[in-house]
C-alpha cells in the first residue's frame, strides 16, 4: 500500500487507483464460487443447486475457485482503472462545481466513462476468465486447459493473435458502462441520502449505500453480461463457421429464440453474485480509507 507517508507527489494521484484494486481483488476472493456458479447457469446447465451438486460431485471443491487468477488479475486491471478513473473524474466535477455536490446526472457521466476506461483495460483478463470458467463444460477434444490466467492470455496470443485479447470487447465495455453507472451513481447518490437525509451513521450509511448500488449495477448490467458471456464462450461448428457473427447478431437471435427474459436468465444468482461483490468492494474500499487515515497515508 506504500510506506511513505505523503501529503503530495505521486501517492495523492495514484491512491484511488491502488485503492479500487485492492478492495476489488478482496471482494473477489470471497464471491469466486457464486460467480463460476452464474456462468455455468448461463452455460445451460441447470438450476444453482444442480450445478453445485454436479460441480462436486464431478471436479470436487477446487472447481469453485477455477479461474481465480484470472478474476484477481480482472479486479487488478479493470477495478483499479473504473474505480481510480471514477474517484479522478468526480473530484475534478466537484472542483469545477465549487465544490458542491454532483447531480445524479453528472455521476452517471462520470460512471459510464469509468466504466469504459476499466472494461478496455480489464478486457483481456475477462476473456481469459470465462474462458477458465466455460473450460470443463467442453468436450474433451474442444477444452483449451489453460493452467492460470498469464498461461490463457499467453495461448490467447500465440493461438488466435493478440487482438483476440479483445474479442468481445464491444459487449465487455457496453456492459461496465452499464454495470459502472448503475453501481458508482447509486453508491454516492445513496451515501449522500443515507447520511444527510435519514442521518445514518457511518456504517449503516455505507451497508446500506451498497446494497442500493449492488442492485443498480446487476438490473442495469445483466442483459449485456449475458450476451457478452454468449460471444466469448463460442466455438465454430464442424465447417468453421461460429453461431454469432457478433454482440447485435447474438442480440438478436436470443430475442427471437427466449423473448426479453432470456436476456435475465439467471437474475437471481447474478444479482447475488453481483450486489455482494459490490457491496464488499465498497465496505473493502472503506476500511482501506479508514485504515489510511489512521497511519497517516
Amino acid at each position: 500500500m506504500g510506506e511513505k507517508p505523503k501529503t503530495g507527489g505521486v501517492w495523492p494521484t495514484v491512491k484511488p487507483f491502488v485503492n479500487g484494486g485492492a478492495s476489488g481483488m478482496l471482494a473477489t476472493c470471497v464471491i469466486q464460487p457464486v460467480d463460476m456458479i452464474k456462468v455455468r447457469i448461463q452455460l445451460g446447465q441447470g438450476s444453482a443447486a444442480q450445478v453445485t451438486r454436479n460441480m462436486i460431485k464431478n471436479e470436487g471443491i477446487g472447481a469453485f475457485y477455477k479461474g481465480l487468477s484470472a478474476g484477481l488479475l480482472r479486479q487488478a486491471t479493470y477495478t483499479t482503472a473504473r474505480l481510480g478513473s471514477f474517484r479522478a473524474l468526480t473530484n475534478k466535477a466537484v472542483a469545477a462545481n465549487d465544490g458542491k455536490p454532483l447531480p445524479l446526472y453528472q455521476k452517471a457521466i462520470c460512471g459510464l466513462t469509468a466504466g469504459a476506461i476499466g472494461a478496455c483495460v480489464g478486457s483481456p483478463a475477462d476473456l481469459a476468465l470465462i474462458r477458465m470458467q466455460a473450460d470443463a463444460t467442453l468436450p474433451a477434444a474442444q477444452r483449451r486447459n489453460y493452467t492460470n490466467a498469464f498461461h490463457a492470455l499467453y495461448r490467447i496470443v500465440s493461438d488466435e493473435g493478440v487482438l483476440a485479447l479483445w474479442k468481445g470487447a464491444g459487449p465487455t465495455v457496453v456492459r461496465a458502462m452499464a454495470l459502472n453507472m448503475g453501481m458508482l451513481a447509486s453508491y454516492d447518490q445513496s451515501v449522500e441520502f443515507f447520511k444527510d437525509s435519514l442521518g445514518f451513521g457511518e456504517a449503516a450509511t455505507v451497508v446500506g449505500a451498497s446494497a442500493v448500488s449492488g442492485f443498480f449495477a446487476s438490473a442495469c448490467s445483466l442483459p449485456f453480461d449475458y450476451v457478452k458471456t454468449q460471444i466469448q464462450k463460442m466455438q465454430p461448428d464442424a465447417n468453421g463457421k461460429y453461431p454469432y457473427t457478433g454482440s447485435l447478431d447474438c442480440t438478436m437471435k436470443t430475442l427471437k429464440s427466449g423473448g426479453p427474459f432470456k436476456f435475465y436468465t439467471g437474475f437471481p444468482v447474478y444479482c447475488v453474485r453481483i450486489a455482494p461483490h459490490v457491496m464488499m468492494t465498497w465496505i473493502f474500499l472503506n476500511q482501506i480509507q479508514k485504515l489510511e487515515k489512521s497511519i497517516g497515508l
